[in-house]
C-alpha cells in the first residue's frame, strides 16, 4: 500500500509521535509511508519542529504540500491540486485541517481515513471518510451514526522504554535519590493539573517521608508551580527536571516508582501511560481518554484525597497492551475495510 498521512502542524507534540511510530510500523510491514507536516510555520522557539524528526526517519513527504492552517486561500488550492495529484492508496488525515482538505483533494482510487485525536473533534461538521479511528473505546459510540468501520488506535511506543537495568546508578546519573520517586511527565498547563499534583503530593510526603516529586516538562505555569513548591515549603522533595526529549525522556521516567497523570492534552490515546508501563513504571491516573486501559490506579476524583487513596493502593493493572507491530496491522486492515466498501 501507499500511504500518506497528512498531519497539519509544525510540532513534535500531541499525536506526532504516535503518527511516526505508526508510519514506521507500517513500513516496517512492507508498505510505503510517508507524512505530510506543516512547512509553513517556523516561529516555533517554544517547542520542538517536527520537520527535523520526521527527516531524521526518513519519513518526510516533499511532495510540496505547506499544510498549513496559517495557509492564504491560494495555498490551501495549491495544496488541493497537490493531493489529487498523489499517487496513493490511503490519505490518513490526522486533524481538522487535513480532513478538509482531504475531503475534497483525495485522489481518485484512493481511499480517506480520519484519526480523531481528541473529543472536540467529534462534531456534527466532521466530513466523511471511509473510516475513523479514536483515541479511547468510549469514543467509538459518538460515530456509530456515521455507519463506516470505527477502531480505537492506542498509544505506540519507541522500543527505547524499557525497565532500567540499574535503577539506583541510573538515579545517581541523573542526580536523584535512591527513594520512592513520583513523577509528573507533561507540559506545565492547565489540563495537566500539576496544582492538585502539588497538593497531593504535600498529602503523600507524610505518609512517606522521604518520598520526592519529580517534575518533567515546561510549559506556561511552570513558574507558578515552583511557587506553589516554595510556599508549602516543599523545596527539598521536588525536582524541576526541565524539558527532556529522546533517550535522555526515557532515563528520567526509566528513573520513577510511578507517574501520575492527572489530566491529558490534545492527544487522548495516552502515550505518556504506554511508555511509563513499558518502563516498568506504576501509573495513577484519572479516568480520561485511554488512560482507564493503562493505569494500574484510577484517580476517582480530582481531589487530594482522591490522588492520594489511589497512590497507597496496591492495584495494578494486568493487561497487555498492543505492539506497535499488532497496532500497525491492525490500521492496515481498517484501511482495507474501507478500501473494501467502496467497491
Amino acid at each position: 500500500m501507499r500511504i500518506l498521512h497528512l498531519l497539519a502542524s509544525p510540532f513534535w507534540s500531541g499525536p506526532a509521535e504516535n503518527v511516526a511510530l505508526l508510519a514506521q510500523a507500517q513500513r516496517a510491514l512492507g508498505h510505503e509511508v510517508t507524512v505530510a507536516v506543516d512547512r509553513k510555520r517556523k516561529d516555533i522557539a517554544a517547542e520542538e519542529p517536527a520537520v527535523p524528526r520526521f527527516q531524521s526517519l526518513g519519513l518526510l513527504d516533499e511532495g510540496g504540500l505547506a499544510l498549513s492552517v496559517k495557509s492564504p486561500p491560494w495555498e490551501l488550492w495549491s495544496d488541493l491540486r497537490t493531493l489529487r495529484r498523489k499517487q496513493v492508496d490511503v490519505l490518513h488525515a490526522h486533524f481538522t485541517h487535513d480532513h478538509l482538505l482531504a475531503r475534497w483533494g483525495t485522489p481518485k482510487d484512493a481511499v480517506r481515513i480520519r484519526s480523531i485525536h481528541a473529543p472536540r473533534s467529534l462534531r456534527a461538521s466532521l466530513p466523511e471518510a471511509g473510516a475513523y479511528t479514536v483515541p479511547a473505546n468510549h469514543l467509538k459510540a459518538k460515530l456509530e451514526g456515521r455507519h463506516r468501520p470505527v477502531q480505537v488506535l492506542p498509544a505506540l511506543v519507541d522500543p527505547m522504554f524499557d525497565p532500567a537495568r540499574d535503577r539506583k546508578t541510573l538515579r545517581r546519573d541523573l542526580g536523584l535519590e535512591d527513594t520512592h520517586l513520583v513523577g509528573m511527565i507533561s507540559t506545565f498547563q492547565e489540563s495537566r493539573r500539576h496544582a492538585l499534583g502539588v497538593e497531593a503530593f504535600e498529602s503523600f510526603a507524610r505518609e512517606r517521608p522521604r518520598s520526592r516529586l519529580v517534575l518533567i516538562g515546561d510549559g506556561a505555569l511552570l513558574e507558578a508551580t515552583r511557587t506553589q513548591v516554595s510556599e508549602r515549603g516543599l523545596q527539598e522533595q521536588v525536582t524541576f527536571a526541565g524539558y527532556q526529549q529522546g533517550q535522555a525522556f526515557a532515563k528520567w521516567l526509566q528513573a520513577l516508582d510511578e507517574v501520575w497523570i492527572l489530566g491529558l492534552g490534545n492527544d487522548w490515546s495516552a502515550r505518556a501511560a504506554a511508555q511509563a508501563r513499558a518502563c516498568g513504571v506504576r501509573v495513577v491516573a484519572v479516568k480520561e481518554g485511554a488512560l482507564p486501559d493503562l493505569a494500574d490506579a484510577q484517580v476517582e476524583a480530582l481531589t487530594v484525597d482522591a490522588v492520594l487513596t489511589a497512590t497507597l493502593s496496591d492495584s495494578s493493572a494486568r493487561a497487555e497492551h498492543p505492539t506497535n507491530q499488532r497496532i500497525a496491522s491492525d490500521i492496515l486492515d481498517l484501511y482495507r475495510q474501507a478500501a473494501e466498501a467502496r467497491r
